[in-house]
């Protein structure tokens, strides 16, 4: 089990080594890739989204889908089963994205479909287990028991440092 450090007058609590919000519980959006339950903190998600066009950019990496305009914001999309060494989906219907902003970007996660907001206590957060696939371990955040799956948290800071992967 992770240990939570509680938060003290002006400062964050602690889950791991990451800082969390002065609270016992944080809220989770949910989606699924490839079967699996992924949670994305909900002060991360600035949208969920069905993109009308993506346009592709020429020389991106595999994992950059192309991008989208939101709002007048172009939005880089990146396919999470290819981030994620999995393969490519045969995409019939619509694509599900979840936007989220890292500093003055905002990226949106190409997902196989969207979950629910599940409201997580901290104490569940639970340490990556070691025969979590090393490429989902470095962009995991820990995870949690549910009742019938296994969420894995997702540090979105991670999953978006592209140059810096194993």
């Amino acid at each position: 089990m992770t240990e939570v450090a509680p938060a003290t007058k002006g400062q964050l609590a602690t889950v791991g080594n990451r800082a969390v919000a002065g609270q016992a519980e944080q809220v989770f959006v949910t989606v699924y890739v490839e079967g699996q339950l992924f949670g994305i903190p909900v002060e991360r998600v600035q949208d969920i989204l069905i993109p009308e066009k993506i346009a592709k950019i020429p020389l991106a990496p595999p994992e950059v889908a192309g991008s989208i305009n939101l709002r007048g914001r172009i939005v880089t999309v990146i396919d999470v089963r290819t981030r994620l060494g999995l393969s490519k989906k045969n995409r019939k219907g619509n694509i599900m994205c979840v936007t989220v902003e890292q500093g003055a970007e905002l990226y949106s996660l190409m997902v196989d479909s969207v979950g629910n907001v599940l409201n997580l206590q901290l104490r569940n957060i639970e340490s990556n287990p070691s025969t979590l696939d090393p490429r989902w371990r470095g962009i995991s955040a820990g995870v949690v028991r549910l009742q019938e799956e296994l969420l894995i948290v997702l540090d979105v800071d991670a999953f978006l440092a592209f140059g810096e992967r194993g």
